[in-house]
């Protein structure tokens, strides 16, 4: 059992799921139900976001309404997450729903953003994302890509150090006026940043998927469930987005 539960997922280590009390235990479909409800919550209510920013009396308001959804958001749910990683509650339903309620907002309002601005620039992203979630699925599959503990550190250290990245560009934007180079350009560099960006965004799913078979082989608790679907929803979350914002800057490059 050592190996099996390495940090294959920001939330999980080998401490915390032994201080489960494993009355029942995960199994897929137990999971993948899981992961069909915080989905369905999160598209119902981005569906909620679009329609409501669409409806609005103008197109400023309309503006309005979908940067208070994102922000709000992904705020809302940066916290949540923090809250998940660090305390690692062993009944997490109501914060992980809450989460895919808050994520789900702000997806419908960056959404109605970048469809203002390129029409079709959504089903678009929609379609990449599930072809590079069934492309990682393909690799995990047929062995190519394991989730090694090596891949795994790889992986992750880079997802975090990605975090802090739009974390500080954040903070830069709203108290000095200015971004972090490349990041949010248009031009070649930008695109290729963005591109591997999405890149690592993809990979975090061959771990989940990592975790989700050790987990059921190895008779993980059943609150595990929980924590696999809400790697999974934060995986493909950040590819979709990241996926909006690749195309975004090739229609701008294209265009200039």
């Amino acid at each position: 059992m050592s190996r099996v539960f390495q940090p294959k997922n920001p939330v999980l280590n080998q401490r915390f799921v032994n201080n489960f009390v494993a009355q029942e235990r995960m199994t897929y479909d137990g999971t993948m139900r899981k992961i069909g409800g915080l989905l369905g919550l999160t598209v119902v209510t981005a569906l909620a976001a679009m329609a409501v920013s669409w409806t609005a009396p103008s197109s400023e308001l309309a503006l309005v309404y979908a940067s208070g959804f994102t922000a709000i958001g992904f705020g809302g749910g940066f916290i949540i997450a923090l809250i998940l990683m660090f305390t690692r509650p062993q009944n997490p339903a109501g914060l992980m729903i809450t989460y895919a309620l808050l994520e789900g907002l702000a997806v419908g309002g960056i959404s109605y953003m970048f469809e203002s601005m390129y029409q079709g620039i959504v089903f678009q992203a929609l379609f990449g994302t599930l072809g590079i979630t069934v492309t990682m699925y393909g690799l995990y599959t047929s062995r190519v890509l394991r989730p090694t503990p090596t891949f795994n550190k790889v992986v992750f250290g880079l997802m975090f150090a990605i975090m802090a990245l739009y974390l500080v560009s954040f903070i830069m934007r709203w108290t000095v006026g200015i971004d972090v180079p490349f990041l949010h350009t248009s031009g070649p560099i930008g695109i290729a940043v963005t591109a591997f960006i999405l890149v690592i965004a993809s990979l975090t799913l061959i771990s989940d998927f990592g975790f989700i078979e050790s987990g059921v082989q190895y008779g993980a608790p059943k609150q595990m469930e929980w924590y696999a679907a809400f790697g999974i929803l934060m995986s493909l979350i950040w590819i979709y987005v990241e996926t909006l914002r690749l195309l975004a800057k090739l229609r701008a490059f294209v265009q200039d």
